[in-house]
């Protein structure tokens, strides 16, 4: 089936007409392919790919060079797809030109698509400098996991009055910067629906409720991958951990007893 691309322009068309966005994480070309073929809209090179894939304990020591390494190899199996990006910790905080610098990195080494950083009003210089250079620019606010030890560890955003209308006002600031569309994260939903409506720009949730323009869930959380992961904001879609766990358990069976290779599976 033929389909069109998903451009910047097309996802802020689906907020102006009222269609859902969907968006799921990705690390790989193998399964770049299965979520493109699905039509999934958008797929986020995340790094959270620090906790999923490398096993760490936060996304804090991802590095360039590894968002552009699994951003490239992504990009090898995209087609429909919107590709975004995340621009790792340390790669924009320390200035706005090494904002712009790693973000035309993540563009011209890893193929992406558009770059997402994490952050409200004190990004706001970045997104600004970020997009100025061509570079389309998601912005990230309510729980942010690069500044776990900051906040405290990973908690809802913006349950007080003075957090809400920060947040309220993050948003604001940020389109005004210039983000194409906004990420909030472990945000109360009706905080993040309010937001939602006060801006043009598509709005993305993960734990913050109905009423954003769209939905992200890391790709391991929603097939069900790890048995001991299951935090709120997730829905399991699948059981990959048993299925998988079964399959390995029949192959070592088999392997063991001599089933397999069978005279079918043998030159």
């Amino acid at each position: 089936m033929s389909r069109n691309k998903v451009t910047v322009p097309t996802l802020q068309r689906m907020k102006r007409e009222g269609r859902k966005i969907t968006m799921l994480t990705c690390y790989d070309a193998t399964f770049m392919r299965i979520l493109d073929d699905a039509g999934v809209d958008v797929v986020l090179v995340g790094d959270s790919l620090g906790m999923v894939i490398q096993g760490g304990t936060s996304t804090t020591p991802v590095t360039m060079e590894e968002m552009i390494y699994h951003a490239r190899i992504v990009s090898r199996g995209v087609t429909h797809a919107h590709l975004l990006v995340d621009m790792p910790f340390m790669s924009y905080q320390a200035s706005v030109e090494d904002a712009v610098r790693n973000a035309g990195r993540l563009v011209k080494e890893g193929g992406a698509e558009s770059v997402k950083l994490e952050g409200g009003r004190e990004r706001a210089d970045a997104v600004r400098a970020i997009d100025q250079a061509g570079i389309p620019v998601m912005a990230h606010i309510g729980l942010t996991p690069q500044s776990v030890h900051k906040i405290g560890g990973f908690k809802v955003q913006g349950k007080d009055q003075a957090q809400a209308m920060r947040l309220l006002e993050d948003a604001k600031i940020l389109e005004e910067a210039g983000a194409y569309a906004l990420l909030m994260e472990c945000v109360p939903a009706p905080l993040a629906e309010e937001i939602t409506r006060a801006v043009s720009i598509p709005t993305i949730g993960i734990g913050a409720g109905p009423g954003t323009d769209g939905q992200v869930l890391v790709i391991y959380d929603m097939l069900g991958m790890n048995n001991s992961f299951n935090p709120r904001f997730a829905k399991r879609y699948a059981d990959l951990h048993s299925v998988i766990t079964g399959a390995v358990q029949a192959y070592i069976e088999e392997v063991r007893s001599g089933v397999f290779p069978s005279k079918e599976n043998s030159y």
